[in-house]
Order: C-alpha cells, then sequence, then structure tokens
C-alpha cells in the first residue's frame, strides 16, 4: 500500500495539480489585495462612499443582511474584472514573446544556409559542363 501511495505521489498530475493550488493560493492572495486596496476604494469613492456590508432588514426576530450580500457579489464582480485584465495582459504579454520567438528561430534557420566549398562549386560546374557536352554530341 506505501508503494501504491508513493507511485501516486510521484505522478506528475499530482504534483502539477499541487503546485497549481500553491500558485493559486499566493495569486489569490495578489487579486484580493488589488480588490480591496486599489480598486475598491475608487469605486468607493466613485459610488460616494457607500457601504452596502450594513443594510439589512428585520423579520421579527430574524435580520436578514442582505447587504453583506450584495457587497460580495459587488466584491465577486470587482474580482473577475481584475483578473481579465490581468489574463488579457499576460496573454497579450504571451502572444508577443510567441511571436519575438518565431522570428528568431527564423533568423536562425537563415542564418543556417549551407554554404558549397570552392570544390563542391567546382565539381558542379565540371558535372553541368560534362551534362551539356553529352546533350551536344546526342543531337
Amino acid at each position: 500500500m506505501f508503494k501504491e501511495f508513493k507511485e501516486f505521489i510521484a505522478r506528475g498530475n499530482v504534483v502539477d495539480l499541487a503546485v497549481g493550488v500553491i500558485i493559486g493560493g499566493a495569486f489569490s492572495k495578489i487579486v484580493t489585495s488589488l480588490v480591496d486596496n486599489i480598486f475598491g476604494p475608487i469605486i468607493g469613492m466613485v459610488l460616494g462612499g457607500v457601504n452596502f456590508s450594513s443594510l439589512s432588514i428585520k423579520l421579527g426576530n430574524a435580520q436578514i443582511l442582505y447587504g453583506a450580500f450584495v457587497q460580495n457579489i459587488i466584491d465577486f464582480l470587482i474580482t473577475a474584472l481584475c483578473l481579465f485584465i490581468i489574463v488579457k495582459i499576460m496573454n497579450k504579454l504571451n502572444n508577443e514573446a510567441r511571436k519575438i520567438g518565431k522570428k528568431h528561430k527564423e533568423e536562425e534557420k537563415k542564418e543556417e544556409v549551407i554554404v558549397k566549398s570552392d570544390e563542391v562549386l567546382l565539381l558542379e560546374e565540371i558535372r553541368d559542363l560534362l551534362k551539356k557536352e553529352k546533350k551536344g554530341k546526342n543531337k
């Protein structure tokens, strides 16, 4: 059983997944900070400092905090917008990097042009002359 567990953990997919989860957690902190510390205050200024989280309705003994729900929806939309912008920028940078890589590979291919030695050129010239001479005799 230990051997099977070791094989399971050693598989690339499990390691890739673990790395993805860790990176995702770290990236989540960045996006949360971007939303809370940069975009949140800007949107708060635009909306006149309205904080929806304190809005509620009291029904009998129960208090329904619908404002917190509205605030969470707004936070989600801001987060989704931030992620959209970040992914869009990253895709643009990746596309530019691919274009540069393609150009570099094309330049390398152009540089790989085989330069024939003088001996080879001379032999090809002799060959071509012999072909012409042979055609002239056959006529």
